[in-house]
């Protein structure tokens, strides 16, 4: 993947779909600075093994929490949030937000948090070591995939609910292939 040498955030967001989290920074600097433009709520909960900063650069939105006294901060643009390492977040734009991240540069663990929406019990967690010259809607893609075809990952074990499968075309990340 190509990394910008100068960033133009608003217009290099024109391009970005929803939480492409793309680095724009060169591949030596640390921290790393990943840019998305976001118009729906994030599908899971992301959890860092480093500390991350969230700015928002255009638009308003929430970060939601999970498993601090702080339910969630609401964003308008200027506002930065930090989210400790291991803690549990998810964007909520109100309308299309441009969002700027702060992560390191070395390949770190991340997971993916599903939550109950009926009692916010956690549903399932999916870990892996994110790599960024990896496309993260690439890795995204993947874990909404496995979520959704697994039945069990998808029952919450607090009040029975069964979580609906999320849609990829929704976040505007290509399906995968059929296979035949």
């Amino acid at each position: 993947m190509a990394r910008r040498r100068m960033v133009q955030a608003f217009e290099a967001a024109k391009n970005l779909g929803n939480y492409a989290d793309v680095p724009v920074m060169p591949v030596d600097v640390d921290p790393q600075i990943t840019l998305s433009r976001n118009s729906v709520t994030q599908p899971f909960y992301l959890a860092f093994e480093e500390d991350t900063v969230i700015a928002l650069m255009a638009g308003r939105a929430n970060v939601r929490l999970r498993d601090t006294n702080v339910t969630y901060w609401p964003l308008i643009p200027g506002d930065h949030v930090y989210v400790p390492a291991g803690t549990p977040h998810r964007f909520e734009p109100h309308e299309e937000s441009v969002v700027v991240r702060y992560i390191g540069n070395d390949p770190a663990y991340r997971a993916a948090v599903f939550a109950c929406e009926q009692c916010d019990a956690e549903l399932d967690r999916l870990e892996w070591k994110q790599d960024l010259e990896v496309e993260a809607i690439a890795v995204y893609s993947e874990v909404v995939r496995r979520f959704n075809g697994d039945d069990a990952a998808r029952s919450c074990d607090t009040c029975g609910a069964v979580a609906a499968e999320i849609s990829l075309e929704s976040l505007g990340w290509t399906p995968a292939p059929a296979s035949h």
